[in-house]
């Protein structure tokens, strides 16, 4: 004996009798023509194996159904009832056999309770259409099986199913029951792998009052989804669909589980408005022989008393609930089909709710290029703000900034990095021309006072001032208003290191000189007092001694420098975001300031000694020029200390040009100007009296 529990009836009402004593009287209606057919393919299917000895021989298969009225409770009194043997029988059988397997049940909720209630008695049960996952716990239901797959892998394909269409923001309807529990329990795990979030979780039930069912139906209209799960039953969706039709909520792109993706009533002319073109899975299915000459030889006068006969075909014959189940969009009276379900649709989707078209939900637009997502306080991470991303970050194919590498910056659209521009002094800008220009103008006044010197050497005033250190120091400053072109131009590592140590070497070889001068000067004055030789002592090779001397030791730091840590080009990115300036590193920041600290002490000891020399009596004094001409050179040089430490990019490099060529012409105007004076425009003061200033 097989047991079967159906819900052939769905809906359940309680009347409450007049008198205390008498109990409430139960009534079911809503007669469910879905699950009638599948009693009657029971009775087929047990039909067929009696009919077959081969498949169990010597055995015999009946049967007893029972109704559960969708309904738990129900189900799990039918249970019993079936387990117990204490139904009411007829005389013809009067000791029926207790069932040996329970067909049951179509709805989760109810499998459970059955399961929960027979499992111990190690009753088999055979569910045809309970899908929760929780019914696979082997401890809690022992003997429980089904044909029907595991909401498990339903929540999976829901989920692949939102991400193929990517939907990142869709609401969710469930059933107040483990089925509706437990599948979105799963849904959920699967869709937050993908990004999904979830904007609403209602809950119905059948037997839920209509306040429930209209505070759902408000969560909906509240809410920006445009794309809703419901997983749900059938019998508790229905309350929910019909409001939603009667409050005329269209343009929602609904997805079904499969309880209800293939029943009936949604595809009744008055559900379809709202809920035409709704997806979902359902149970891969076949062909059954000889199922549809069973089902239409089912008739009222073949026997009257077959359970649930009379109120089949009432339904089938009255014309509306005939329009409403059977004439629904396929066209085809679907309960007589040998294949049960309506056909589905995996291969054309018909979106019949937004203008043909795939219907997009998301809670925020994505973002354009060169923004980010920014998350708003509060909100599921699906609802963001689109934030321009910062200087130096772009985003184009992803929703988040990302810098760009250091040689690079970002465009406008913050959409793409761009190479930085580079920065270096040239020759082609203002400040580039203007230092040429300079440059060139000090380097020919040189070298034409150097003809100069050359041209009038035998005259007074250049022998006066020592004509050979005249030409040597005249040299030296046409090699120094030379060194500013080596600043100009792109760093390399060989202009690097011939800026720095050729303006170091020249220099020096510059003061030098000047300290020759110097040195001359002094001795001149000293060898005018009686006895004192100095002058014999200090002559022309004394002079380029001193000279060379000073010059060999700046040469050894420059070698030292160059040796040890010379200088470098040098990109540096901290001056500006958008531009890389090109500069050369002096390596040894030490080496720097030892060749310059011994340009300073040269420039010193010639300061002091031409200070102390100033008052001689020539009327051609060049201790007061030399003099003058160092004050110039030092004060040059200790403003350029904190400038160059202060100053940025290629203002450095002007800075430092600027102090060689400010240094330079202090120097060529100071000692030589007035010596041009007198040879050019006061010949006649070019005499050996006038220069020793007895005229």
């Amino acid at each position: 004996m097989i047991g079967g529990i159906f819900p052939v009836f769905t809906t359940e009402i309680t009347s409450t009798s007049a008198y205390e004593s008498k109990p409430p009287e139960v009534e079911c209606t809503g007669f469910d023509w879905r699950a009638y057919r599948w009693i009657q393919v029971m009775i087929f299917s047990i039909e067929e194996i009696n009919k077959d000895p081969a498949i169990l021989p010597n055995i015999s298969l009946g049967y007893r159904i029972l109704d559960s009225c969708a309904s738990p409770t129900n189900a799990l009194r039918a249970a019993i009832t079936l387990a117990s043997g204490l139904e009411e029988i007829s005389t013809a059988f009067p000791c029926p056999p207790a069932i040996s397997a329970l067909i049951a049940e179509s709805e989760s909720s109810q499998s459970i309770a059955v399961a929960g209630a027979l499992g111990p008695f190690q009753l088999p049960i055979v569910s045809y259409f309970s899908t929760c996952a929780c019914l696979s716990d082997r401890l809690k239901y022992p003997t429980f099986f089904r044909t029907a797959p595991s909401d498990f892998f339903q929540a999976k394909a829901l989920a692949a199913l939102v991400k193929r269409f990517g939907w990142q923001w869709i609401g969710v309807i469930q059933s107040d029951n483990d089925y509706g529990r437990n599948g979105i329990l799963s849904f959920t795990e699967e869709v937050q792998k993908f990004g999904v979030c979830i904007a609403f979780v209602g809950k119905i039930l059948r037997t839920y009052p209509m306040d429930k069912i209209l505070n759902v139906v408000e969560m909906i209209k509240q809410s920006t989804v445009k794309v809703i799960l419901a997983f749900v039953p059938e019998g508790d969706f229905y309350p929910l669909m019909s409001e939603i039709v009667k409050q005329n909520i269209t343009g929602i792109q609904w997805i079904a589980s499969e309880s209800w993706i293939t029943a009936p009533r949604p595809s009744t002319p008055e559900i379809y408005q709202a809920f035409g073109g709704t997806l979902g899975f359902v149970v891969q299915k076949m062909a059954i022989p000889n199922l549809q000459s069973f089902l239409t030889s089912i008739s009222p006068y073949k026997d009257p008393s077959a359970a649930f006969v009379m109120d089949f075909w009432e339904t089938v014959v009255t014309d509306k609930l005939q329009r409403v189940n059977f004439r629904n969009q396929f066209g085809d009276n679907v309960f007589f089909d040998k294949n049960g379900d309506p056909p589905a649709y995996y291969d054309i989707i018909n979106w019949q709710l937004i203008n043909g078209q795939v219907p997009t939900s998301l809670c925020s637009n994505v973002c354009p290029v060169g923004t980010r997502k920014a998350h708003i306080k509060g909100k599921p991470i699906c609802c963001f703000d689109c934030i321009p991303c910062a200087d130096g970050t772009i985003a184009n194919l992803t929703a988040d900034c990302t810098p760009c590498p250091k040689e690079y910056w970002s465009n406008d659209r913050k959409d793409k990095c761009i190479l930085k521009t580079t920065e270096f002094l040239t020759y082609q800008e203002p400040m580039g021309i203007a230092v040429t220009v300079v440059s060139l103008l000090g380097a020919s006044l040189s070298l034409a006072t150097m003809m100069v010197f050359i041209r009038y050497r035998e005259t007074p005033v250049i022998k006066a001032s020592n004509s050979e250190l005249s030409c040597f120091l005249l040299f030296s400053l046409l090699l120094c208003f030379l060194c500013p072109l080596t600043f100009i131009g792109r760093p390399t590592v060989w202009t690097c290191m011939l800026r720095h140590t050729a303006f170091g070497v020249t220099f020096a070889l510059c003061i030098s000189c000047v300290l020759g001068k110097t040195i001359v000067v002094v001795t001149a004055f000293k060898a005018t007092f009686p006895g004192n030789n100095a002058a014999t002592k200090f002559g022309p090779a004394q002079q380029r001694i001193i000279v060379c001397s000073c010059t060999v030791i700046q040469i050894l730091i420059c070698i030292l420098w160059l040796k040890l840590n010379p200088p470098f080009p040098e990109m540096v990115f901290k001056y500006s975001h958008k531009k890389i300036v090109l500069e050369c590193n002096p390596g040894s920041e030490a080496a720097f300031y030892a060749v310059l600290g011994y340009i300073g002490l040269l420039a010193v000891i010639c300061l002091v000694l031409a200070f102390l020399a100033r008052k001689l009596p020539d009327n051609f004094n060049e201790a007061r020029f030399i003099t003058f001409s160092m004050l110039i050179f030092c004060s040059v040089w200790i403003t350029f200390i904190p400038a160059y430490i202060s100053s940025l990019g290629k203002l450095t490099v002007a800075v430092e040009t600027f102090a060689i060529l400010s240094s330079a012409f202090g120097l060529l105007i100071c000692i030589f100007a007035p010596k041009c004076y007198i040879i050019m425009i006061k010949p006649e003061k070019n005499t050996k009296k006038h220069v020793m200033g007895k005229i």
